[in-house]
């Protein structure tokens, strides 16, 4: 096992390396920048917050036409100081050549420097700590009760395949199917959080503002408190899928021989279920928690967290792909791409912790 460990480790290297790499080109190709947005702000006349980006004190600046080259590159920009310009793309990084940048990235990024925001004055490191608390809380709560929900029902539909609460309960994942998270919220709002009906739980924050204030057994009802609709909403989104993947693997279970056999020896069937058929059918199930775990975290709490006003991972991302915050974009990019990778590893020696018929380092 110790040698698959190292090759996958080992494999992780190109991989990540791929993965900035063609993320890096896509960024060049597309249009648009920080020193472009900087053009436009001047442009609108926002002269005192580029003054602020630039990191210069100019009084007044003269409207001195850009070279040819100078506005094949940046349209929009006549009228603006050559000289700022420069300097703009020396503060930026865009002095160098692309490849140079790309070699300078990846030397920072291997010892874990992943440099400052371009329009917040903080390391990406600090951002990325920061907005974790609202993730974590989202994404380890919903993946847990996901897991609650959807293993009991998965088991109780296959047990009951074909019953009437089988067909009821699939009304009910059908309906989670269909209708994303975030429509869910929008309902919830509605009902539960002053849209038109009831006024029972807030809309902004993971705290109240005077939380620190409160006792401890308080600050954790506060805590629960805002978080129950937006991990409701995800909840609802998300445990279809689980609830239908039990089921199968469960009634896969069921219908082979050694459960047969077992029913013949005469053991209950509460005995045959949980004693012989549950680790066999769990085992997809429990080994996919990592990376059921990653993609909540990192991939679908972004509307719910615009629609609650959470400032988490999610909106971090999505305003830095807006504002073309490069050093957010490929620093948390770089972080959740090996934060994944290691997870996957983890979903694969779960399997063996699970199962230890199977065996990766004699199937390699």
């Amino acid at each position: 096992m110790t040698a698959y460990i190292l090759r996958r480790l080992l494999l992780m290297v190109p991989t990540l390396l791929g993965i900035m790499i063609l993320n890096f080109i896509i960024i060049q190709a597309a249009p648009g920048g920080p020193v472009e947005r900087v053009i436009a702000e001047l442009r609108g006349h926002d002269v005192a917050a580029t003054a602020r980006f630039a990191g210069t004190e100019r009084g007044e600046m003269q409207a001195v036409h850009l070279s040819e080259s100078a506005q094949s590159r940046y349209r929009g920009a006549q009228g603006i100081d050559p000289e700022l310009i420069a300097e703009l793309e020396r503060m930026y990084g865009f002095d160098q050549p692309p490849a140079v940048r790309l070699a300078q990235m990846i030397g920072n990024y291997i010892r874990f420097d992943f440099g400052e925001s371009f329009y917040r004055d903080q390391t990406v490191v600090a951002l990325i700590l920061q907005k974790l608390p609202v993730s974590i809380s989202l994404g380890l709560w919903t993946t847990l009760l996901v897991y609650v929900i959807s293993i009991p029902l998965g088991i109780r539909k296959a047990v009951r395949d074909g019953s009437a609460f089988d067909v009821a309960t699939s009304a009910v994942v059908v309906v989670g199917y269909a209708i994303p998270g975030f429509l869910f919220a929008v309902l919830l709002i509605v009902l539960f959080a002053g849209g038109s009906f009831l006024d029972l739980f807030p809309l902004r924050g993971l705290t109240s503002e005077n939380w620190h204030d409160f006792s401890w057994p308080m600050r954790v009802l506060d805590y629960f408190w805002h978080l129950t609709l937006p991990v409701t909403a995800m909840v609802i989104g998300g445990f279809a899928g689980l609830t239908m993947l039990t089921k199968n693997s469960f009634l896969e279970e069921i219908n082979k021989q050694y459960v047969i056999t077992a029913r013949s020896k005469g053991l209950t069937e509460k005995r045959v279920l949980y004693g012989h058929v549950f680790r066999n059918a769990m085992l997809i199930v429990v080994a996919g928690f990592p990376s059921a775990f990653i993609g909540i975290l990192f991939t679908s709490a972004l509307l719910i967290e615009v629609i609650f006003s959470l400032d988490g991972l999610g909106l971090l991302g999505f305003e830095a792909a807006i504002n073309r915050d490069y050093p957010v974009m490929f620093g948390t990019l770089y972080i959740f791409t090996l934060l994944g990778l290691l997870l996957n590893l983890i979903g694969d020696l779960m399997y063996t912790l699970i199962d230890p018929r199977i065996d990766f380092e004699a199937q390699g």
